[in-house]
């Protein structure tokens, strides 16, 4: 922006120096061209009043030799009876011959300058021609200077004006930065940023609307925060008497598989909390083996399938994948995902997961033979479903530099494919 004003100044003012400069040039060329002219004139004037005086061809040389012109021998005239008193002349016979006839003087251009020519009555009552001769020196003399000084004037104005339309924009693009900054700040996570607000008034006045903006997102995520954390913590109770009920069980696998279950949503709940407490701007940073998570995960779910006679696989993983997500967001993800197969297939309906890799890129693939997900489903599988499990999945392969992908499993039922790019490690 700030360039764009100083090359918009700069711009404006040449054009305007140019309309005065280029007739100011003008004018320097042709008053030195008026005043060489007007000093020959008078030249041949003086020389023009001996003539109509005195006949004398003496009186005549001596009065060219007294003007400028004479003793630079640029002056001649033409006397009646055809002798020439002074250099024999520059400009054509012919022209001269038509100066004597017509009785009016002629200017014309020669190689080094203008010659002009002057019929004059003499004293014997013939006509007497007087030829000057004024070279370009004269006739441009102190124009380069005057053109040198227009440039340096011009050029001071262009400099000042750039200058001066820098300094002006100094100010907007400041605000304009810092309000920048500000809003990427607040999109990082960073609620307690605030701008002050400067610069014209309309910058200003978006500065101010800014800062109002930031507090009512964070009031609004602050209350939503402690809404979430409310939540969670409302669900310890229930949990409890679960917990309870469970271990009112007899011993067995029963009851060992319902404990395990119910200490994993304890801790889901306590990461709940702690996540909602934490500050915005603190997201999970790590990697990890997606290889480890995704065999741990399947194991974890293999209890079930077998209790809901459900038949599974998983495809072979040959070396450690890692992908730049921390584990416990993939776990979250994978959970979300193989809970929707239970969720929303009927028993004994199979899956099946695998894990490719290529460089720079690995895939967790999930296919189910159930009914499979609708084309364009509202939020989930189903009007019922909340969606949330595919939006939790979508995050977190999202924030792991991938995609998530839904479509036709060969089973014949859902196919829900998750992309990662593998982190350096992996890659070297």
């Amino acid at each position: 922006m700030r360039r764009r004003f100083v090359l918009v100044s700069a711009v404006v003012t040449v054009l305007v120096v140019a309309v005065f400069a280029v007739p100011l040039a003008w004018l320097a060329y042709q008053y030195a061209y008026d005043r060489a002219m007007s000093g020959a004139e008078r030249e041949v004037v003086a020389v023009g009043t001996v003539l109509a005086v005195d006949g004398d061809r003496g009186e005549i040389l001596h009065a060219v030799a007294s003007t400028s012109a004479g003793q630079a021998n640029r002056l001649t005239v033409h006397l009646p009876d055809g002798t020439v008193a002074g250099p024999s002349g520059w400009a054509p016979r012919a022209v001269t011959r038509r100066v004597l006839r017509t009785g009016r003087g002629e200017t014309l251009p020669v190689g080094d300058g203008v010659v002009h020519l002057h019929p004059t009555p003499t004293a014997t009552g013939g006509v007497a021609v007087v030829e000057i001769l004024v070279p370009d020196g004269l006739l441009h003399r102190g124009v380069h200077l005057a053109w040198a000084g227009l440039a340096s004037v011009s050029l001071l104005l262009v400099v000042g004006a750039a200058v001066l339309a820098d300094r002006l924009a100094a100010g907007p693009v400041r605000a304009t930065r810092q309000l920048a900054r500000a809003a990427g700040a607040l999109g990082d996570g960073d609620l307690t940023v605030r701008v002050v607000p400067d610069g014209p008034p309309e910058i200003a006045s978006a500065g101010a609307a800014f800062n109002d903006l930031a507090g009512r997102v964070a009031a609004l995520l602050a209350a939503e925060r402690e809404l979430v954390a409310d939540l969670s913590h409302r669900l310890r109770t229930p949990l409890t008497a679960l917990r309870l009920g469970v271990e009112a069980l007899p011993d067995g696998a029963d009851k060992d598989r319902l404990s395990g279950a119910a200490e994993a949503v304890e801790q889901q709940v306590d990461a709940v909390i702690a996540r909602a407490r934490e500050p915005l701007a603190a997201s999970p940073a790590g990697h990890c083996d997606l290889r480890a998570v995704v065999g741990e995960r399947v194991a974890y779910w293999a209890a079930l399938a077998e209790d809901q006679d459900r038949s599974f696989t998983l495809g072979p993983i040959p070396a450690p994948v890692m992908v730049p997500v921390p584990d416990a967001e993939l776990c979250d993800a994978l959970d979300s995902l193989l809970g929707n197969v239970f969720r929303h297939t009927p028993e004994g309906t199979g899956f099946a997961v695998r894990v490719a890799t290529e460089p720079g890129r690995a895939t967790v693939t999930i296919d189910d033979a159930g009914p499979g997900i609708p084309a364009a489903p509202r939020r989930g599988r189903s009007d019922s479903s909340t969606g949330l499990g595919l939006s939790i999945a979508r995050r977190v392969a999202e924030a792991g530099g991938g995609e998530l992908t839904i479509g036709t499993s060969p089973l014949g039922g859902a196919r829900v494919v998750l992309a990662f790019t593998t982190t350096a490690a992996q890659r070297g």
